[in-house]
């Protein structure tokens, strides 16, 4: 029997006051006791008290993934509706301010803002993480090397942070900006299998800096608990559809690689490099980013290098079912993404003559109906 790629969907989002959408403080505890007594352990609190996360069971196909994702984001709305909040999706909050949050007390977090100081403070952001099933006699690093250059893409198609403390940053992922700050994120080097990745995750270890792997903050990795490799470059989507098109894609693109061992082995001196210059220019211009390839010294516009990657895991989104899913990529790339719609808000009602705040303030109320829609 072929190897099924089960896969798992995690989901930051950002607790807002229901009356009037910006950020929330919650009574922590009594609101965690609630959210799981409701939906159980798939509810966890986050560094800052004005996030929350929720992440899947095992999955094992996409209208699965639908109706569970779909189930969780809104069973989650009715528990936090009653601690008068909303949950909103998107990576940064267009009126956050960062130096106004709550630290969530625990023991970890602790260790955290002893460790990165005003770097974890500044940490008001959200994400969406992809966990995809290697199988058992498949190297995960080396899946995960020849993933590499295709990680921009992700970020391009996810984009949903334009905003930063109450301003437009004229990038549409300001969230990956500001992960460069922490130390371990962005690209990985490439590791030369298993064995070698261990050996650099103990050598931090017996030095102190970090407790385990997942203090690798990475925008891929092996998961430490699951036999995943776990894709954690893109922004939290606001519109579920959007999440589980990228999910489905990157299934796509794992089960891929491990189909075809040759795909994506070819690298140079040039390539960690160029797959950092076109992160760069997937978080500056999203969709209308054009990417460097190592093929041609030209740049190639997204969609192009979507649709020759979708060509290229064809008979594993036929295989895995998932072609449907990825419908939305279409929309994506025509009309852009949360970011490109949380702008034209900005920009339509600046020049009907609001003034800035409330003009994100109709950005905000964008993102609260459209996490739910």
């Amino acid at each position: 029997m072929s190897f099924d790629h089960s896969f798992g969907i995690e989901e930051e989002f950002f607790l807002v006051d229901a009356s009037t959408g910006m950020l929330g403080t919650p009574s922590l505890d009594r609101l965690m006791d609630d959210a799981r007594a409701k939906l159980g352990e798939v509810v966890t609190s986050e560094l800052l008290q004005s996030q929350i996360e929720i992440a899947s069971p095992i999955l094992r196909s996409h209208a699965e993934a639908r109706e569970v994702m779909s189930s969780t984001r809104q069973r989650l709305s009715e528990v936090v509706a009653g601690h008068g909040l909303q949950i909103v999706a998107a990576s940064t909050h267009p009126l956050g301010v960062w130096q106004e949050q709550l630290v969530t007390e625990k023991r970890r977090y602790d260790k955290l803002m002893a460790d990165f100081r005003i770097v974890s403070q500044r940490n008001l952001v959200c994400g969406l993480h992809i966990h995809v099933a290697i199988p058992e006699n498949v190297d995960r690093i080396d899946v995960m090397n020849r993933a590499m250059r295709w990680l921009p893409v992700f970020l391009a198609l996810s984009t949903s942070s334009p905003f930063w403390n109450h301003r437009v940053t004229g990038l549409l992922s300001y969230r990956q900006a500001l992960y460069d700050e922490w130390p371990r994120s962005g690209i990985p080097d490439f590791f030369h299998d298993e064995v070698d990745y261990q050996a650099f995750t103990d050598r931090l270890r017996a030095a102190d800096a970090i407790s385990d792997s997942s203090q690798l903050w990475w925008a891929i990795r092996p998961a430490l608990r699951f036999p995943t490799l776990e894709m954690r470059i893109a922004d939290v989507c606001t519109r579920l559809e959007d999440t589980l098109a990228i999910a489905a894609l990157y299934r796509a693109l794992v089960a891929t690689l491990v189909a075809n061992p040759e795909m994506g082995k070819e690298r140079s001196t040039h390539t960690r490099r160029l797959i950092d210059e076109n992160r760069w220019r997937a978080k500056r211009d999203g969709v209308k980013a054009e990417f460097i390839l190592e093929t041609c010294n030209e740049a190639v516009p997204l969609a192009k290098v979507v649709s020759d990657l979708i060509d290229a895991c064809g008979e594993q989104i036929a295989r895995l079912d998932c072609g449907e899913a990825l419908e939305p990529i279409e929309r994506i790339l025509s009309e852009g993404t949360s970011a490109h719609q949380q702008l034209k808000i900005y920009n339509d009602s600046r020049a009907a003559g609001d003034e800035s705040v409330d003009a994100l303030l109709k950005v905000v109320e964008w993102l609260r109906v459209t996490t739910l829609r």
